[in-house]
């Protein structure tokens, strides 16, 4: 895990460098099949893949219409490389950050650092790559996400939030998976797996609004728990981009460094990111559970106790604001609080909350989009909008835009 991090002042680029080598590539879905929760269980359902972004780094150069160098000594977490661009290539279909005994501005060894900052981010989804990683002591490879916002006033790390899809140190056999955030002061949890990293191995995650999963070679292996905000992880429900590097030396590493073993490359065959979609109806409905639901606006739904129309306008998530997801049957769910059941009014009048039974208005299709947000289509055909909290809430949207979507 990153104890300290690269906090930069708005308007500085960051820019990072890249390592990879050649092997076999197919475009197509993935390989793989907080106090955050320890438990390590496989994805609720089975999701399908639509790539969104991608480099398979088959030039002979790295796409700077893809990617930033970083260059120079950043003075972060006691590392001993001074960065620079040259350290960085594309050949035979491969990424390849290396690290060299060099020294440049007083620093002893050199890298490189590459990073998506302003050119591409992702809010949820599936992030992965394949890596080959170099297992030399004292080195610090590592496949990682920034929140895009670290630049911004009274932000900088950790209130940006920081993904640690992959982290290797020295010759050990053990992987890491770690977030960062800021919750009155800085704060990570993390998880970790033994591999051989020093052999391909596909490192991914796949987040969404609930939660983050970490997995190697399609085996999950830590999962952190951010539905809701619990315990401040606001931060990661805001875009991220993407990051490589091979640090030398360091807190996590330490300072024995292997000059014999240098130089030495991290390997990088490809990136991929993918939108999660899945198959709307209750598969992938949390049924059972007890949620807060909130809206476009940032504000949570509320079933008014039943005693008028339901609004999407709490800034807080109390009792009335708490709904049960029920199997309503056939394909459908049913949302209750306080022991009744949201009606959809069949979309004549705005939805309510006061039924003491379900039927055919009480049933909705749960419906996942592909941002990482649910939609609610009741059974006349049409989606609940929250009416951007200015008047209560209906069933009549024919399409999903912001206001029908909603997260919890």
């Amino acid at each position: 895990m990153k104890k300290h991090t690269l906090s930069l002042p708005a308007g500085i680029v960051l820019s990072f460098c890249l390592f990879a080598a050649s092997c076999k590539k197919d475009n197509q879905a993935p390989v793989e099949n907080v106090p955050a929760s320890d438990d390590v269980r496989t994805p609720k359902t089975e999701a399908a893949y639509e790539l969104v972004w991608s480099d398979e780094f088959d030039g002979t150069s790295l796409n700077t219409s893809k990617w930033n160098y970083e260059n120079g000594n950043l003075r972060v977490n006691n590392e001993r490389q001074y960065y620079q661009s040259s350290n960085v290539s594309v050949s035979n279909g491969n990424l390849v950050i290396t690290a060299r005994k060099q020294t440049v501005e007083g620093q002893p060894y050199t890298s490189g650092r590459i990073n998506t900052g302003g050119k591409f981010t992702q809010r949820y989804g599936r992030i992965e790559a394949r890596m080959k990683l170099p297992g030399v002591q004292g080195l610090w490879p590592a496949f990682w996400m920034l929140g895009a916002n670290i630049g911004e006033p009274n932000v900088g790390w950790p209130k940006c939030g920081e993904i640690d899809i992959m982290e290797h140190v020295n010759t050990g056999p053990t992987v890491l998976g770690t977030i960062h955030w800021d919750n009155n002061g800085r704060t990570y949890y993390g998880g970790n797996t033994n591999t051989t990293p020093t052999d391909y191995h596909v490192y991914a995650i796949e987040w969404d609004a609930s939660s983050i999963r970490w997995f190697v070679d399609g085996v999950q292996f830590h999962v952190a728990n951010i539905a809701n905000n619990i315990n401040g992880t606001d931060e990661f429900h805001k875009p991220f981009f993407i990051i490589f590097n091979l640090a030398v030396g360091g807190d996590l590493p330490g300072q024995n460094i292997n000059d014999g073993g240098l130089p030495a490359s991290m390997l990088v065959d490809y990136v991929r990111v993918y939108n999660i979609v899945n198959t709307p109806g209750t598969g992938t409905a949390p049924i059972g559970a007890t949620i807060s639901i909130r809206g476009n606006n940032n504000q949570f739904v509320s079933g008014e106790n039943g005693t008028q129309a339901m609004n999407c306008n709490r800034p807080t998530a109390q009792g009335w604001e708490q709904f049960t997801v029920v199997d309503a049957g056939g394909g459908k769910i049913a949302l209750q609080s306080m022991g009744k059941y949201v009606s959809s009014e069949n979309g004549v009048q705005p939805i309510t909350c006061n039924r003491a039974t379900i039927g055919d208005w009480e049933k909705f299709d749960w419906v996942s989009n592909a941002d990482g947000t649910f939609s609610l289509r009741g059974n006349n055909g049409l989606y609940i909008s929250s009416e951007n909290g200015a008047q209560p809430m209906t069933c009549n949207r024919a399409t999903i835009d912001g206001w029908e979507k909603f997260r919890y």
